[in-house]
């Protein structure tokens, strides 16, 4: 697992807090990456890039590239905040499985993001996921501080059919 450090939501009950601030630019040397997972190629079946964003990293796309003439296959943790990315990815076939976080109904979207939240970006990477091809589930952690159970069946309303859709409980 690769975490990014970075993030454009604050989700209150994220598990990284600590990889949310951007104080510094969302780069990344990947030098020292690629050198250590060369190193490990046989021994790891995959590599996971999470975060933080993944998205948000300038140098992600030549990245996966670099991953995948390795021989790793590549899955990819969202927030679907960046469907211009995650088109590239998809498009150019350097992602092998994606998952996607639905945080909460639509309205209630920057609530739960802790941040304004461009909700039509989130629709489109929805769809661009969706009719990838690309084996993708979406996924909710449900905190019942803050979601009710009508909120978790509009979330379930936003997965199109043919997605696989996991609730994850807040811990």
């Amino acid at each position: 697992m690769i975490f990014f450090q970075g993030c454009n939501f604050h989700c209150p009950y994220c598990h990284n807090a600590q990889l949310i601030p951007q104080n510094r630019s969302p780069t990344f040397s990947s030098e020292e990456i690629l050198k250590r997972l060369h190193s490990r190629r046989g021994k790891l079946s995959g590599v996971v890039l999470t975060g933080g964003e993944p998205t948000l990293q300038t140098g992600l796309l030549p990245f996966c590239k670099d991953l995948q003439e390795m021989g790793y296959p590549l899955k990819l943790d969202t927030n679907g905040s960046n469907p211009e990315l995650l088109e590239q990815l998809l498009d150019q076939q350097r992602i092998n499985y994606v998952a996607m976080d639905l945080k909460a109904p639509l309205s209630l979207y920057s609530l739960l993001a802790g941040k304004k939240v461009d909700t039509a970006a989130l629709q489109r990477s929805v769809e661009i996921l969706s009719t990838s091809g690309v084996p993708h589930h979406f996924r909710t952690t449900y905190d019942q501080t803050r979601l009710s159970k009508d909120d978790l069946l509009a979330i379930k309303g936003l997965v199109p059919s043919g997605s696989a859709h996991v609730v994850q409980a807040c811990r």
